[in-house]
């Protein structure tokens, strides 16, 4: 099953990231999105085009995480230690599943290639 998925967790608080913003894009030959919304209430990105046989290429996850802990009345300081993270990575096979399992605090985060 080719595609991209993403799953965020707040492991902070030990709940899934439902309504944070997401987007996915593409960076060459020039940078091209392919999805983006909130996650839904299992914490995965549901949106159609993640499911194509993504390009050999560069790719751009971009996670909302200050806005996202504002929504859930999380204190953060005026100037959050994370706002907006940028992760970038490359698919060097189109006909595998690229799974992006997302964790995060609002002093940190982790994302990797995962098995789903």
């Amino acid at each position: 099953m080719p595609g991209v998925s993403i799953h965020v967790v707040d492991v902070s608080r030990g709940v899934v990231a439902a309504g944070m913003r997401v987007a996915l894009y593409k960076l060459a030959p020039e940078r091209t999105l392919i999805a983006e919304g909130v996650l839904a209430v299992n914490g995965q990105l549901n949106a159609s085009a993640l499911g194509a046989t993504m390009a050999i290429g560069e790719y751009e996850a971009v996670f909302h995480i200050a806005q996202w802990y504002r929504e859930q009345s999380v204190a953060l300081p005026t100037m959050p230690f994370l706002d907006v993270v940028y992760y970038r990575f490359g698919i060097d096979n189109p006909e595998q599943h690229y799974h992006l399992p997302f964790k995060c605090t609002p002093w940190g985060y982790s994302c990797f290639r995962g098995g789903a």
